[in-house]
């Protein structure tokens, strides 16, 4: 029977040193002592066939290792049952004392799930704003927006094949994304019908309106008006929930262990990686124009890191105070919806699994945060 000693650090840092008995370990010893020999090949023996001290002694320390890869995890489990420590990182090892035959004793340094206190978060009060209504200047700046880019688009066509100006028009489609529109598949005969002869255009019509992919010029502008409303909506929406989130945030107290104020810097970081591969940068060379180093970059982010940090724990013991859980016939639904293959065979191994299931509970504890405010 397994002995341990369990000392709680600061920070949610805990170090947990185990005593195993030869008699407990040795069965691991053995298999993989057999399992090792299985692919050894030894001088004057065929592969898998040379006796097992013969195996054993060549080894030697490596054997060791690899019989405390699969020992140490086990052993540690064993250890934190029935206690109040949840591990939520990978666990560092560090052997004390390893001799054949006697006791063996190792040391496992965790990061234990923080003990979070939130405040009356029922109580919270947030008033949802009422969405600022999208004026005819707004409709206008994005048509007159697609007509120069499309302008632009249909003048090269016609430029580079005249028998297309000739054969006429062909219907395009319109893509918003956060507000902005743009033309795809104007044709070049369309734009000559529109051309004056003095270079000048007679702007926006019902032309124009059909190479958008729709009937008339009214319809454009109604169409652009209900995505810009759309748009507001969903923006207002975001507001709402950041609002309520900052509440759950100030009301929430914990000792943030570090490694998931790392966890959140890093994450910070790849959504920056992101943004800037978008302005087709790299990212040194977006730190040197803002005349910063990685590391000054993470510094001034600590703040926010922790702030976020706080407020996912808050959620997530809201979530636990709720009983909000997710079957799983709900993430399976969720898993479903995704129509890439290859991304849909990542969420066969668990950890992706565990992270989909953590972030629809987190959605549907703030659901239920939306309710209690009113919003």
């Amino acid at each position: 029977m397994i002995t341990k000693n369990i000392i709680k650090q600061p920070k949610s840092i805990v170090e947990v040193t185990i005593a195993v008995p030869w008699t407990d370990l040795q069965p691991t010893w053995d298999q993989t002592l057999q399992k090792m020999a299985a692919d050894m090949e030894l001088p004057g023996f065929r592969k898998g066939t040379a006796p097992l001290p013969i195996v054993e002694q060549n080894l030697g320390a490596k054997l060791q290792d690899e019989v405390m890869k699969v020992a140490m995890p086990n052993f540690l489990i064993e250890a934190l049952k029935g206690t109040d420590i949840t591990p939520i990182d990978y666990p560092k090892y560090g052997l004390v004392s390893f001799v054949k035959n006697s006791d063996v004793q190792f040391k496992a340094t965790i990061t234990n799930r923080p003990q979070v206190t939130v405040g009356a978060y029922k109580t919270i009060k947030v008033t949802k704003s009422t969405p600022k209504p999208v004026t005819d200047e707004e409709v206008q700046k994005v048509i007159d927006d697609l007509y120069k880019r499309w302008q632009t688009r249909a003048g090269v066509q016609a430029t580079g094949n005249s028998a297309q100006q000739a054969a006429g028009g062909q219907s395009g489609s319109i893509n918003f994304q956060d507000g902005s529109a743009s033309a795809q598949g104007a044709a070049g005969g369309q734009a000559s019908g529109l051309a004056l002869s003095n270079g000048q255009t007679a702007g926006p019509d019902d032309v124009f309106a059909k190479a958008m992919g729709v009937t008339t010029l009214a319809d454009l502008k109604d169409k652009i008006r209900k995505d810009l409303e759309a748009n507001v909506s969903y923006n207002n929406e975001l507001d709402f929930e950041e609002a309520i989130l900052q509440e759950v945030e100030k009301m929430t107290t914990v000792e943030i262990p570090e490694i998931l104020i790392q966890d959140e810097l890093n994450r910070m970081l790849v959504s920056l990686q992101r943004r800037v591969a978008d302005m087709g940068l790299l990212l040194e060379d977006y730190l040197k124009g803002q005349g910063k180093t990685l590391e000054q970059l993470k510094t001034e982010w600590r703040v926010q890191a922790e702030k976020n940090v706080r407020m996912e724990l808050g959620l997530a013991d809201i979530a636990r105070q709720e009983n909000v859980v997710i079957s799983d016939e709900e993430l399976k639904a969720e898993i479903d919806k995704i129509q890439d293959a290859r991304v849909k065979k990542q969420f066969e191994a668990q950890e992706p699994r565990l992270h989909l299931r953590h972030a629809l509970r987190q959605t549907r504890t703030l659901d239920l945060l939306k309710k209690m405010v009113g919003g």
